[in-house]
């Protein structure tokens, strides 16, 4: 029984910020999955099975967290608590940042199609000399799929074209070369009429290969890329956008 001098007790008792920083907590072992899933692979502590399902339970607590740290957001509101209507609101609003990329990620695989090797010239595609042997280790094939793919690549990727350069061969080649060296990749060959690298996504560590042609056309040097990845039937559109991204550093070079 309370007395007129006792000091008041606060609307919501002690779960109210209890569960406001367990909410805070379960979002710390989110990010704490989210985060390692894809060093624990490119260390070689995890196979990439486990590395996903790790993966999957980061984007379920975070989930968890969110609900939550709505939950107290809510209720601390309703009980005008200062403290855990803070961290409610902080575990939302770091969640759905936290899972913006997860969120896009998924996005574009439902629209992207289930394909891994894109090409400017889906007819006579460049093909994989120097890196021949690293694409025969891995899961994936060397030789471009066929025409099946390329009616895909085709349908989803219409601007992925060949570039017409109007400079000499010399001059052509040394721009693709520096905007290779520019997107970041591994060069494994470089000669006047074809270059050959790999690129190592940041996060799981996932080696895609490119291989860069230049031939001389009527309007002036051909350039045709194709991009190709090493394991995994699809690419989330991985591919395209690097060629795209490739073609934009030839700009800046030539610029």
């Amino acid at each position: 029984m309370s007395t007129p001098n006792s000091p008041r007790r606060p609307r919501g008792g002690r779960w109210l910020p209890r569960l406001a920083w367990f909410s805070l907590l379960v979002l710390l072992l989110a990010a704490l999955l989210l985060a390692g899933a894809g060093p624990a692979y490119r260390l070689e502590l995890l196979p990439l099975g486990s590395a996903f399902d790790m993966l999957r339970r980061g984007v379920y607590l975070s989930a968890a967290a969110a609900a939550l740290g709505l939950l107290a957001l809510i209720a601390a509101t309703f009980c005008r608590r200062l403290q855990p209507a803070l961290i409610g609101g902080v575990v939302v609003v770091a969640t759905a940042a936290m899972l913006a990329v997860p969120w896009l990620h998924w996005q574009r695989a439902q629209t992207a199609p289930p394909i891994h090797d894109i090409t400017t010239d889906t007819e006579n595609p460049p093909a994989f000399e120097t890196l021949a042997a690293a694409r025969e280790a891995a899961p994936n094939a060397v030789e471009y799929p066929g025409e099946s793919v390329a009616r895909q690549q085709r349908e989803a990727y219409p601007d992925i074209q060949p570039m017409i350069l109007d400079v000499p061969l010399n001059l052509a080649r040394d721009v693709a070369e520096a905007a290779a060296l520019d997107m970041g990749w591994h060069l494994a060959h470089n000669s006047l009429t074809r270059i050959e690298a790999t690129d190592t996504t940041t996060w799981f560590g996932f080696k895609d290969d490119i291989v860069i042609r230049l031939s001389e056309d009527d309007d002036g040097i051909r350039l045709d890329v194709r991009s190709a990845s090493r394991m995994g039937r699809g690419d989330v559109g991985a591919n395209a956008a690097r060629i795209r991204a490739y073609f934009e550093a030839v700009e800046r070079r030539l610029d």
